[in-house]
């Protein structure tokens, strides 16, 4: 595998229905709302078909590390049980979503092969590819729990309840981002 190579399996646990995952996870310009400390833009380029397949969405994003990425994908396929995608920019592979109804918990596993194409990762992967992957780790236990404080949020039923359920953790480093 070359340096800049990257695979990772990412598995979470959250009390819902794959139905609630599917329609959080699927609408990606909402991803800045709930999970703002990695998708700092995120727009849609293309709508795809009725069911989705071949939307484009163009995204902004970072980790903890002070850098960050821009990047696309395209869903390539959808089923009742998740969604598939095929990323470009600085980031070029696949990534595919699965969710599995398990009681009242969904188990929910991201398969993400990628390259990293910025000139950034590309040429430092061979002595920084632990960091990388450790910036990935990290930003995955934000959705985590982002994921989780947005089905809360959708699931009070009072503007009080709601109040009570804590933001979703922004992102570091937000000071070195370009102002908008």
């Amino acid at each position: 595998m070359p340096s800049n190579e990257y695979h990772f399996v990412t598995h979470w646990r959250v009390e819902s229905t794959v139905r609630e995952v599917t329609d959080i996870l699927s609408d990606a310009p909402d991803l800045v709302r709930w999970w703002p400390s990695v998708y700092l833009e995120v727009k849609e380029l293309t709508p795809g078909d009725a069911s989705g397949v071949g939307k484009e969405i163009g995204l902004y994003t970072k980790g903890w590390l002070p850098y960050t990425l821009r990047w696309q994908f395209r869903v390539t396929q959808i089923s009742p049980s998740g969604f598939a995608l095929k990323a470009t920019g600085d980031f070029v592979g696949r990534g595919e979503w699965t969710f599995r109804q398990e009681g009242t918990t969904v188990a929910i596993t991201y398969d993400w092969r990628v390259q990293a194409d910025k000139p950034l990762l590309r040429y430092l992967s061979f002595v920084m590819k632990p960091i990388f992957s450790a910036n990935h780790i990290w930003a995955m236990r934000m959705g985590e729990e982002s994921l989780k404080l947005e089905i809360a949020r959708r699931r009070a039923s009072t503007t009080a309840e709601r109040a009570k359920i804590a933001p979703p953790p922004g992102p570091t480093f937000g000071f070195l981002l370009p102002r908008k």
